[in-house]
């Protein structure tokens, strides 16, 4: 009986050992990973570094191609919906994204007689209303988020919300615990 009892507290010993060790490991690679704050004169260099590499001349040649301008000034003209997160009337255009991109659900839309892609963040619950969209559906949206890359030659928007008939058919939810 006492070589049991003493079995099962060197057992129970051993595996809180490697549970309070797994903890700390763990801890170790939390605080690795969270990136510090760089300051504005560590940015810059940040980005002249980054602009030297073949990378950010493909990029900046990119920007002052015709492609890339064309891309800015699209940008611009909904500048100020963004900013004051104002409804932006739509027509999708496509129900698919061009080929080869790699940005999850989305669809073509005109603004403005502009060309953008317009992409949700969005659960499946969320896309069956989503796959519902038609080809010359005007929608609403509203968002806070415009992106470009060289691979696209459309802006890119992350929709926040959207509204069809003033029925909301799509409303972002945010993710707990940050990005």
């Amino acid at each position: 009986m006492k070589k049991a009892m003493y079995a099962l507290i060197f057992a129970l010993i051993i595996v809180s050992g490697l549970v309070f060790a797994n903890r700390e490991i763990k801890n170790k690679t939390a605080q690795k990973q969270s990136p510090k704050t760089l300051s504005a004169a560590e940015t810059k260099a940040e980005i002249k570094k980054w602009e030297a590499t073949p990378a950010g001349q493909h990029f900046k040649k990119w920007e002052a191609s015709a492609a890339g301008k064309k891309v800015y000034a699209a940008e611009e003209k909904i500048a100020k919906h963004l900013t004051e997160y104002t409804d932006m009337e739509a027509v999708i255009t496509s129900l698919s994204l061009p080929p080869g991109s790699k940005l999850g659900f989305g669809v073509m839309v005109s603004i403005n007689d502009e060309d953008y892609i317009l992409t949700f963040d969005a659960e499946k619950s969320q896309r069956e209303i989503l796959n519902s969209l038609k080809v010359n559906d005007k929608i609403m949206i509203k968002s806070h988020y415009v992106a470009h890359a060289p691979k696209y030659a459309y802006p890119i928007i992350s929709c926040e919300s959207a509204t069809v008939n003033g029925t909301i058919i799509f409303k972002r939810i945010h993710r707990k615990g940050g990005c």
